[in-house]
């Protein structure tokens, strides 16, 4: 399954941790696994300083990051 890009006037520019799980069908420590394990994905960003600040990805970098792996994937099966 391939993530396409939405058209530019609609994309996101970010979004939030819970939809990023969802875009990529884990669970929050999955996502915190993959965070630490793959230095390929894109980094989290918080909007404020608190500890409690909401954390965001940038939804290009996913794009391009998911997009990637599916190219690598489909080239090691070939």
């Amino acid at each position: 399954m391939q993530i396409h890009a939405l058209p530019t006037h609609a994309q996101p520019l970010r979004v939030s941790q819970k939809t990023t799980c969802q875009m990529l069908d884990l669970t929050a420590e999955g996502l915190r696994k993959l965070i630490a394990k793959d230095p390929t994905f894109p980094k989290p960003y918080k909007a404020g300083t608190t500890r409690q600040a909401p954390v965001y990805f940038d939804y290009v970098e996913l794009v391009q990051w998911h997009n990637n792996q599916k190219q690598a994937h489909d080239a090691q099966s070939v």
